[in-house]
């Protein structure tokens, strides 16, 4: 019997495995920024240059990016490159955003089904974290356009399924600024708030609950509702 030599692997390559790792378990989502360099060369036990070439290993496979100044970001699986990307396209084209929603509704509906089955505590825990603060918003009539974003975003998170979460953070990114003007142009009062704020405590009651239709139904209600109003603000922007 002929046995061939066993090659150590690099560090660099153990601690890109590591990583690696961690994003594709969705312990960090896409636009997250990695630890520094610094910090996990500490927590690897490493030399910072053995950090500096795990971080290109991961950014020559598109799965980081490295800005000067500005860290290391986890980059979205979903390809987004396109000569019109989707968040260009709609600026330019806000009807456009209503066929994104109409995405939203199949996808969130079914990632809310899906947290309902497979939640943790900690994916829980973020949730009624996020809903204390939107209450604290609600009740000063503050808008909580990025806590919304959030919540819809943790709950992907909560089905452990990484590409419903790198989906669901592509859509998102695309209708940031949209999302962000009907939240400032078509909710406005305390009334407005309240019944926002009631359907994503309904959502997340209905996760807690581990009842998977309820929370599909409920989150379509939601988005149902949600497409109404930017159906409303797109009509009387348009004219």
């Amino acid at each position: 019997m002929k046995f061939k030599p066993i090659k150590a692997k690099k560090i660099s390559n153990l601690i890109a495995d590591q990583i690696r790792g961690a994003i594709l378990a969705g312990d960090f989502a896409p636009g997250d920024k990695l630890p520094p360099e610094r910090e996990l060369a500490q927590m690897f036990g490493v030399s910072r240059p053995s950090v500096r070439e795990a971080l290109n290993l991961l950014a020559s496979i598109g799965l980081v990016m490295s800005y000067q100044g500005g860290g290391t970001v986890v980059q979205s699986l979903v390809d987004t490159a396109s000569e019109t990307p989707l968040g260009e396209l709609i600026s330019q084209q806000q009807e456009r955003v209503l066929e994104v929603i109409e995405v939203r509704k199949g996808m969130e509906s079914w990632t809310a089904f899906y947290a309902a089955q497979r939640a943790l505590p900690e994916d829980l825990r973020r949730m009624d974290e996020i809903i204390a603060a939107m209450r604290k918003n609600t009740e000063a009539s503050v808008p909580s356009e990025d806590l919304d974003a959030n919540l819809h975003l943790v709950i992907a998170r909560a089905t452990h399924n990484i590409v419903w979460l790198h989906l669901m953070q592509s859509l998102f990114d695309a209708m940031k600024e949209f999302q962000r003007s009907v939240w400032r142009a078509v909710y406005l009062t305390r009334e407005d708030f309240d019944l926002l704020l009631n359907h994503h405590i309904d959502i997340v009651e209905a996760i807690r609950r581990r009842d998977p239709e309820s929370a599909r139904a409920i989150m379509m209600q939601h988005l149902d509702f949600a497409e109404r109003r930017s159906v409303a603000y797109v009509a009387r922007t348009s004219n």
